[in-house]
């Protein structure tokens, strides 16, 4: 059995990757080809749209044939889509915009199905790992953020420098690279008895165990509002910096990385003062410094504070996420646990799309207002969320 660097760390970073490039560089791609911001706030909503719609089948597809099989499918399958969009766009004299927007739907639920899969991966370390979950999640977060520290510059040096085709090699480089790392041992995840067989597929899984797990429920509630604020920042950033701001793409980059080392630094914390202090205390004040930092950048009136503001809001969000991942790692049964994690990442993704439709309807201008209601909507969400967490078992794992 390949061990956890091997098995789960490696094809984990090699499809951050493939995700941070296709999810920061795709919206950043319309904008360099249309100028557009109504077309930019457009293919955000159309990389979101379809991976809600597929959420609940890649569940179900990896509770019945396993991880690794899906999440090697999907790698070869985004690969070979961005591969064709790179050979396609560079030759194109018209209706290039038609081309990156189906680009942006259909990279979008290639990567739900490999987001699912990774994360089942992950979660199946964690309960091996007992009450040291929370550092297998700690370092899978960490993952994902130094792909999210070099993918959105990366990503604006490339669509900056060299158009469509570098941008998109590389994403499909990195694909092909996960699909080969991935342990075949893994491939077919099989029951051993009657009693771990997967039950019935779909939401009504998903549904049952939340209903039964309060605190986890909670948890993805409050984080569902938080997600309208996340998405709005995300899809909206392009257009503020380039448009706004005046700054170039590398600059829109520059913005994400900054945000990435933020949130390693504090997911790097989040190991040791989760170990010292528990679930619950490291949340509530995750929750306070993303709500804060939200309703303040809202407010930044030049690049140097927007960048600061978006650091510091996104290291609260990176501290959330290693509370919520370390939940659903240790509450959610192994034998449903693609299902319940499809119906969890459903409804934390819900406000992707929604975000992405409201920059593409609203001016430029009044970016920064939709911004602030969000902010305080976030930050009236997060305060219920934890005030009744207080009071529920889950967020208070023994200590190693």
């Amino acid at each position: 059995m390949p061990g956890l660097v091997r098995g789960v760390y490696l094809p984990r970073a090699a499809d951050a990757g493939a995700f941070s490039l296709a999810t920061y560089g795709i919206p950043m791609l319309v904008l360099a080809t249309t100028g557009s911001a109504a077309l930019t706030g457009l293919a955000f909503a159309l990389e979101w749209i379809p991976r809600l719609a597929v959420v609940t089948f890649a569940g179900t597809l990896v509770d019945r044939h396993g991880p690794a099989l899906v999440f090697r499918l999907a790698c070869v399958l985004r690969a070979v889509v961005v591969l064709a969009a790179a050979v396609v766009l560079p030759a194109q004299t018209g209706g290039t915009e038609t081309t990156v927007i189906l680009l942006a739907a259909a990279s979008g639920a290639l990567n739900q199905f490999s987001y699912v899969a990774a994360e089942t991966t992950g979660a199946d370390a964690s309960r091996r790992a007992g009450s040291r979950a929370h550092r297998v999640q700690s370092v899978l977060l960490g993952v994902d953020q130094t792909a999210l520290l070099a993918g959105p510059a990366l990503a604006g040096l490339l669509v900056q420098w060299t158009g469509s085709t570098g941008l998109l090699t590389t994403c499909a480089a990195f694909s092909l690279l996960a699909a080969v790392l991935t342990p075949r041992q893994l491939a077919l995840r099989k029951t051993s008895s009657p009693a771990d067989a997967v039950p019935a597929p779909g939401l009504r899984t998903g549904w049952t165990v939340l209903r039964k797990r309060p605190a986890l429920a909670w948890l993805v509630g409050g984080l569902v509002v938080s997600n309208l604020s996340v998405g709005v920042l995300q899809a909206a950033t392009p257009v503020i910096v380039v448009q706004q701001l005046g700054h170039s793409t590398g600059s829109v980059g520059l913005i994400w990385s900054a945000a990435a080392v933020a949130s390693l630094l504090a997911v790097a914390a989040c190991r040791g003062a989760i170990s010292r202090w528990g679930l619950w205390p490291v949340g509530t004040l995750s929750a306070t410094v993303a709500a804060g930092a939200c309703l303040a950048v809202a407010q930044a009136t030049t690049y140097s504070m927007y960048l600061v503001l978006v650091a510091v809001f996104m290291a609260g969000e990176g501290g959330l996420t290693v509370v919520l991942r370390t939940l659903r790692s240790t509450l959610i049964p192994a034998q449903v646990f693609g299902a319940t994690l499809a119906l969890t990442i459903l409804l934390l993704l819900a406000p992707f799309p929604l975000a992405g439709l409201l920059v593409a309807v609203l001016p430029p201008d009044r970016l920064g207002h939709a911004l602030g209601v969000c902010a305080v909507v976030q930050a009236l969400a997060l305060t219920v969320t934890f005030a009744r967490l207080r009071t529920l078992p889950g967020l208070r794992p023994a200590h190693p």
